[in-house]
């Protein structure tokens, strides 16, 4: 009777270290799964082409910077994203190309602010260089996303709508469903900042730049302006746009605008960190300095710059149509 009952106990012995042995695979993937899944983005939940990345700067990690109070350069070595912080949670205007998302949470989670504390999620412009990880960005933090009521279509049909492509120029980027529409003037609240919207139309129809008042830590107030430049994309004609007819009033406005801004405008940055010289006034490793960003000369030459190129355009056009 002994050795019998010996040999069950053995069976079941063995037969519960199989299941176990069975359970911990299953068990550490499921837990790898849970970890990870914290820690990643989820991609692609449509199918669209991506289009090559022919500039390497684009996708080129870029150390944080702290640009003067709240407001912080977080983007990759060329592309520009901005995390303005608040008391209630963040802003983020701008992703970058695709993948760089991870990019964007690194920088973030280096200055000590918790990635998913994103609220809002704004854009200057829908190109798929500025836009194409919102969605990603939108689903993981659950961030309200806000963007010019003409820009609208492109961003929830991943770019299609574009007016150089009358026909459609294809999804190339995952769609971002827009949960609230902006005009001209109207303004974003969160934690005690105050964003207004700008529409700068022409290099998309609804092309934005914002502006707000940041307090640095002298306790001094500062004008921000976060602008999107008017440079005229490839292919577009100022004459000839059936998609975009009245294109040539657009940039015209765009650049009377923003040269008024320049009156009230402290602190400047942009969409592509070429466009305000940010590897010229800051190194990696620098301490912070605001008054490397006080460059209203620098802000004046490039808007003159930008009109100078449209007003050359403009009369060629012309004169090429009257031959």
């Amino acid at each position: 009777m002994a050795s019998i009952l010996a040999e069950f106990f053995d069976r079941e012995k063995n037969m519960r270290y199989e299941q176990i042995h069975r359970f911990i695979p299953i068990t550490l993937f499921l837990l790898a799964l849970s970890i990870s899944s914290e820690n990643s983005f989820v991609y692609a939940q449509t199918q669209f082409e991506r289009r090559p990345i022919t500039n390497e700067a684009w996708l080129e990690p870029f150390p944080p910077v702290r640009i003067i109070g709240n407001l912080y350069h977080v983007g990759t070595n060329n592309l520009a994203s901005y995390l303005i912080t608040t008391p209630e949670g963040h802003i983020l205007v701008n992703t970058g190309a695709y993948d760089s998302a991870e990019l964007i949470r690194a920088n973030i989670e280096e200055l000590g602010f918790v990635f998913e504390d994103i609220k809002i999620l704004l854009t200057q412009q829908a190109h798929w260089d500025h836009v194409a990880d919102l969605a990603a960005i939108k689903r993981t933090t659950g961030a309200r996303m806000l963007a010019h009521e003409d820009d609208v279509a492109a961003l929830e049909d991943g770019g299609n709508t574009d007016y150089r492509f009358p026909e459609g120029r294809g999804t190339h980027f995952e769609p971002v469903m827009v949960d609230e529409q902006l005009q001209d003037g109207d303004t974003i609240e969160l934690g005690g900042t105050i964003i207004t919207l700008h529409h700068h139309g022409g290099h998309t129809r609804g092309a934005s730049s914002f502006t707000f008042d940041s307090v640095d830590d002298d306790g001094e107030i500062y004008s921000v302006l976060i602008v999107n430049m008017g440079s005229i994309n490839n292919g577009v004609s100022l004459l000839d746009m059936p998609g975009f007819p009245d294109i040539a009033n657009a940039f015209e406005s765009t650049y009377a605008a923003q040269k008024s801004l320049s009156r009230t405008t402290d602190v400047w940055v942009s969409s592509h960190s070429n466009h305000f010289d940010l590897h010229e006034k800051f190194s990696p490793g620098e301490a912070y300095d605001p008054s490397r960003f006080i460059d209203p000369e620098g802000y004046r030459e490039k808007i003159s710059f930008y009109e100078n190129a449209y007003l050359t355009q403009f009369q060629q056009e012309r004169e090429q149509a009257s031959e």
